[in-house]
């Protein structure tokens, strides 16, 4: 594993049945940049996140991340444990907020390790002890330091089920940046959105890159998001990767044209210079 990699992911594969939807896959994520992994639907981009996470348990491989000091084969954690320990935070494809909870509750609830700790995990919170009560100060804080990253602050009272689609994405990344992760994983973050809030994404992943250094692995069908805010493409096609690069070494590979226009490479080849 590169010590300027976060993550190493070596060899993977994810069967399901007779079905392989990941086979022998390998990248890696640079620390501090923003990775992409993109690829036509069933590609296994999404079963490649939910081994990372936890979420499955892959039929064979490893998958590293090293933060600071520390190192964690992630396949050998529980999905809490990679969370918690491993410091990696992920949102989903469907927005999974509390819609009934304030848009400040949705943030505190993502600190409860914290809280928790705080009051010894008995009923010390209800008491007030100085030391619970600085714990949820401080949560507060960040729950009002990440509304205000993401333009909420003013609806901090609102039910987040009421906030406008966009802004619920928004505060879906602030949740997981409420957890302080290493890595966050993204799972296609700008579905759903306009022009208008797809760039207000790109500008919100930038800076949450820049100000906080940040690891970012991303899973977009919106190219307009993809090229403009990527370090770094890996391109999956059947559970393979077919290609990676920067890019603009992705948007002019022959192999990924193929793959999204459902054609051959020759094809694609010819439609890059404009044949018939």
């Amino acid at each position: 594993m590169n010590i300027n990699d976060i993550l190493s992911v070596e060899n993977l594969t994810m069967r399901f049945g007779g079905i392989v939807a990941v086979n022998d896959l390998s990248f890696t994520a640079e620390r501090g940049k923003i990775t992409a992994l993109i690829g036509p639907n069933g590609a296994g981009k999404t079963t490649v996140f939910n081994c990372i996470t936890g979420f499955y348990k892959p039929t064979s491989g490893t998958i590293r991340l090293r933060n600071g000091d520390d190192e964690w084969r992630l396949e050998k954690l529980n999905d809490f444990r990679i969370s918690k320990i491993a410091k990696v935070a992920r949102t989903f494809q469907n927005i999974r907020l509390f819609p009934g909870m304030t848009a400040l509750e949705n943030l505190m609830v993502a600190q409860h390790n914290t809280l928790m700790r705080a009051s010894g995990f008995t009923f010390l919170g209800l008491f007030g002890v100085p030391s619970y009560r600085a714990a949820e100060k401080a949560a507060i804080d960040l729950a009002r330091y990440w509304l205000d990253q993401i333009d909420l602050l003013e609806r901090a009272d609102d039910a987040a089920g009421n906030l406008p689609y966009g802004d619920q994405r928004r505060l879906e990344i602030a949740r997981a940046m409420c957890t302080e992760p290493a890595l966050l994983c993204l799972d296609e973050p700008a579905a759903g959105l306009n022009a208008r809030e797809s760039a207000a994404l790109n500008e919100l992943l930038l800076k949450i890159r820049a100000d906080h250094g940040t690891s970012i692995l991303l899973i977009e069908h919106d190219m307009s998001v993809v090229m403009e805010i990527s370090d770094h493409i890996n391109v999956l096609d059947y559970g393979v990767q077919i290609a990676d690069g920067t890019p603009q070494e992705i948007r002019d590979n022959p192999k990924v044209i193929a793959a999204y226009l459902g054609a051959d490479e020759e094809e694609a080849i010819a439609v890059m210079e404009g044949e018939t």
